[in-house]
């Protein structure tokens, strides 16, 4: 069994989420907001408020890199469905541009469901 976590933009987690189930995963994890940064040193959102002169974009302007706010999504799933759930997210999150997101793949030892004591494959959801 695999875990993928998947850093997405924030306004990309409820068109995920509903992917992710229309493809037959329906237990996951969202964490709230998170933080982090890639390669690129601007987000072109607020290079873009800034021009247009709102004062909070021209603030968060500076000389060093800033964090930009993001998603994360996990799910752990069997080896055989890794790939399907990479796709849908990459299908609906890629856009050419930068700040798409990453997505990690991971292996998971076990898992146990806490209610039953059951172990390994079983306790996820195989639809």
């Amino acid at each position: 069994m695999k875990e993928v976590m998947a850093v997405i933009r924030m306004n990309m987690i409820n068109e995920t989420k509903r992917a992710l189930s229309g493809a037959g995963i329906s237990s996951f994890t969202a964490t709230g907001k998170v933080m982090g940064r890639g390669k690129g040193l601007v987000d072109f959102k607020v290079l873009e408020g800034a021009k247009a002169g709102a004062p909070e974009a021209i603030a968060q302007l500076g000389n060093g890199p800033r964090l930009v706010p993001k998603r994360i999504i996990t799910v752990v799933v069997p080896d055989n469905k890794v790939q399907a759930v990479v796709k849908t997210i990459i299908g609906v999150n890629q856009t050419g541009n930068p700040g798409d997101g990453k997505i990690f793949v991971l292996p998971v030892l076990d898992a146990i469901r806490v209610r039953t004591r059951e172990k390994g494959d079983s306790v996820l959801d195989n639809e």
